[in-house]
């Protein structure tokens, strides 16, 4: 069975920082594009992070410079480090898997993250 588990949320103060993870099991990361993406309260979810087998990243603008995803495919674990978190970055935020080839596409339940001062 395919499934990818968040985790690392929590509530920090507007400048800080966290490092969410998504362990996959069922799913070789090397033959997956593995995303982030973020949904506030009463939006819609929108595109943070990606990264492919080759390590290539793509960022949304909002989060460039300050958010950086990575990856270990031998740990089956994607990171996403949020580094000066604003008081506009809190949401669920979840880990999306889509095959390089062929059909197949995984999301994870999320992990909820709270930026208060």
């Amino acid at each position: 069975q395919k499934q990818l588990l968040e985790s690392g949320g929590g509530m920090v103060q507007p400048g800080e920082s966290l490092r969410l993870s998504c362990t996959a099991s069922g799913i070789r990361l090397s033959m997956y594009d593995m995303s982030w993406y973020r949904q506030a309260p009463g939006k819609e979810r929108e595109f943070v992070a990606k990264i492919n087998n080759p390590g290539a990243t793509w960022y949304a603008d909002a989060v460039k410079g300050r958010f950086t995803i990575s990856k270990e495919n031998a740990k089956s674990t994607v990171y996403l480090q949020m580094n000066v978190l604003s008081p506009a970055a809190p949401g669920v935020y979840s880990c999306h898997a889509a095959a390089r080839m062929g059909p197949g596409t995984y999301w994870g339940q999320g992990t909820q993250v709270t930026v208060s001062s």
